[in-house]
């Protein structure tokens, strides 16, 4: 089928360029988004007026397909709070401390803790969760708090956003900008998921056991006086600490019978993140009102503030550019009408797949590679999300070229970014990890450097024979 390229499919293209430009010399992208929506808007409507409106209804119509994404982590990182003032999550993860015996086991009982809590509770405030526990029991077994901060990192801003496979915001991000359904990116994305994960910490674990064993990293003698320092406890009425003993029980058992539901009720995207949702909100409302003596009410509205303000602090920068991507599939339709698209299309993004599959022999292979640094390229802000829309155009882009599997490409890109901008790379999104442990977020990102692009190279080759 022959396609021909119009004004709207170059300018399409060439904002894609610039955006990746932008992303390379680590400046921000809301500018250029905005400036693309507003170009193609005047080249489908003519009109300055229309135009001018197309940027603001963009905007709309990526909040919309966000809005479910942006309530859920709000959500979850107000209930956290609730459960950090309340004292639940330090009994939450007692138990576990009693499995951490050496520096080994403490590496990889605090990274899978990481990993399961970052599933329900988002990495984030997973680490104000779990860190300042199991910091001090990590250190005095000989663990240094680098190597708590790589476990942190790896397993939780690696691993577990990079699948996000209980909230599945980032599934949804991608997912939308490549067209299809956020089941399909969640299933495309396990078998890379376990493979990054499997290949970057052993990797990284062989390398921290060999530093220990040379002795270039250990426990500094200031960490361990710190630990001997006597902590002021607030007195609790037995009341209250049975109160604590059975939320701290309560609470993971309502996530499983959560993750539980999902696989018999078959429940995926919306429906899976409404049910963790409204979990969430129940446990938030519950826990104030038993927790807090004073202003009770007041309090269940201050938790959720902070949760909003800490979910449109991370999407803000993400709403312009998927508003941009959103303009290559049919969100195109719903932000400049129903004739925005030349007769024939199956949309921008779609057309100059075609278009290139017939002048370019492009393979699986170049897809995979393509896909892996795009993704790369969209972490480079720090942020972990904001251009994991592009990486979801792109594989929607070389899915339509190549004929491979579109969900596949998505979530490799997905993995991609998220690996390097989410966490684990970029020194300014170390700093949750870095402050909670104390460590330099530079020599944290140091550290994860060569076991994450190992992970990367791996995964794209796997991610080949799965196309």
């Amino acid at each position: 089928m022959e396609i021909q390229l119009l004004a709207i499919h170059w300018v399409y293209l060439l904002f894609i360029l610039l955006i990746i430009g932008v992303m390379i010399m680590k400046k921000d992208t809301t500018l250029v988004s905005i400036l693309g929506i507003f170009i193609i808007g005047l080249l489908v409507t003519k009109s300055l007026p229309d135009s001018v409106q197309s940027v603001f209804n963009g905007l709309i119509f990526a909040i919309k397909e966000l809005l479910s994404t942006i309530l859920i982590i709000s959500i979850i990182v107000a209930m956290s709070k609730v459960l950090t003032t309340s004292g639940i999550n330090e009994l939450m993860i007692r138990p576990v401390t009693h499995l951490i015996k050496t520096p080994s086991i403490a590496y990889w009982v605090i990274g899978i803790v990481m990993m399961i809590i970052s599933w329900f509770f988002w990495p984030s405030p997973a680490v104000a969760l779990i860190g300042a526990v199991l910091l001090p029991v990590a250190i005095r077994v000989g663990l240094p708090a680098l190597g708590v901060a790589m476990a942190m990192n790896l397993f939780g801003h690696g691993i577990s956003l990079s699948g996000d496979f209980i909230i599945q915001g980032a599934p949804a991000i991608t997912a939308g900008a490549a067209g299809i359904p956020v089941g399909e990116v969640v299933s495309a994305s396990v078998p890379l998921v376990i493979v990054m994960g499997l290949v970057t910490t052993v990797t990284a674990f062989y390398f921290l056991r060999r530093d220990l064993k040379k002795g270039t990293l250990h426990v500094h003698s200031s960490q361990l006086v710190e630990l001997e320092e006597p902590k002021k406890t607030i007195e609790l009425s037995p009341k209250i600490r049975r109160l604590k003993k059975t939320f701290s029980i309560l609470i993971p058992i309502l996530f499983l019978l959560d993750v539980i539901g999902m696989f018999m009720l078959d429940l995926t995207g919306g429906d899976a993140t409404a049910l963790v949702g409204g979990t969430a909100i129940t446990i938030l409302i519950v826990t104030s009102l038993l927790f807090h003596k004073k202003e009770r009410m007041s309090k269940i509205t201050e938790y959720l503030v902070e949760g909003f303000q800490f979910g449109f602090k991370v999407f803000g920068p993400v709403i312009p550019i998927a508003a941009f991507f959103y303009l290559g599939d049919s969100g195109i339709l719903s932000i400049l009408g129903e004739h925005a698209l030349p007769e024939g299309s199956q949309g921008i993004v779609n057309d100059l797949g075609v278009a290139l599959a017939s002048v370019v022999p492009l393979t699986k292979e170049i897809a995979a590679i393509t896909l892996t640094i795009v993704g790369s390229i969209t972490g480079l802000d720090g942020s972990g999300f904001s251009g994991i829309s592009l990486a979801g155009s792109v594989a929607h882009l070389f899915g339509s070229a190549v004929d491979v599997s579109t969900a596949t490409l998505t979530a490799l890109g997905q993995i991609a970014g998220i690996w390097v901008g989410g966490g684990t790379l970029i020194p300014w999104a170390l700093i949750p990890a870095a402050a909670i442990t104390g460590v330099d977020p530079f020599e944290l990102a140091r550290r994860n450097l060569v076991p994450v692009m190992i992970g990367l190279v791996v995964t794209t080759i796997f991610a080949m024979f799965l196309l």
